[in-house]
């Protein structure tokens, strides 16, 4: 190994971070105290680049250097560095929260407009009720007005057969054959089956 050189001061060479792993991978507990020591700051900080929330990038740091210790076995020196390694370990989970918190939101968000649809599509049901007022009005002109009047004070006003002949003028037995005449007519009208 050779010496690092930092402004002028030569200093002991460090630890091998890949030997350091493979010491991990044994369980070795001082070993992961070094790891941690040299991967906590540059892990955190690329976390921190791309969660940019404080606690969630604590929080994820913390879940790199647990996978580190219970993964470092999965290291393998001839795929790349140590270093390199641990850092796609922590974009990884970076990316993921990232990816998790994005699906919460939209599951959220696909949530609160569900809660705010309506059971039905209203404004189809005013345009129905609509056309069926209408055609309603259309049949009832092809009504005599004797029929047309029956049925509008029986079935619009809530009259009696008695109140709406008197209303008319017309004998009990006249006005509910217009009334049964006038349904039928409106039925046929309508298309509505018995």
């Amino acid at each position: 190994m050779r010496e690092a050189v930092f402004m002028g001061e030569v200093s002991a060479p460090g630890p091998d971070l890949g030997a350091l792993l493979g010491r991990v991978a044994r369980g070795d507990q001082e070993a992961f105290g070094a790891v941690y020591d040299m991967v906590a700051g540059p892990v955190h900080g690329l976390v921190r680049r791309v969660l940019r929330d404080p606690a969630q990038s604590e929080e994820v740091t913390q879940e790199v250097l647990v996978e580190i210790w219970r993964g470092a076995a999965r290291f393998r020196p001839d795929r790349g560095s140590a270093m390199a390694w641990v850092m796609t370990l922590a974009h990884r989970r970076a990316v993921d929260r990232v990816r998790s918190v994005q699906a919460g939101s939209d599951r959220e968000h696909r949530a609160a407009l569900l809660d705010r649809t309506p059971a039905f599509d209203e404004v189809t049901e005013q345009v129905e009720a609509r056309l069926e007022r209408e055609q309603v009005r259309r049949c009832l002109r092809g009504l005599t007005e004797l029929q047309r009047h029956a049925v509008t004070l029986a079935y619009y006003r809530g009259l009696t057969y008695r109140e709406v002949a008197e209303l008319l003028g017309a004998p009990l037995g006249t006005v509910k054959t217009r009334l049964r005449d006038g349904l039928i007519r409106l039925r046929d009208c309508l298309g509505v089956t018995a």
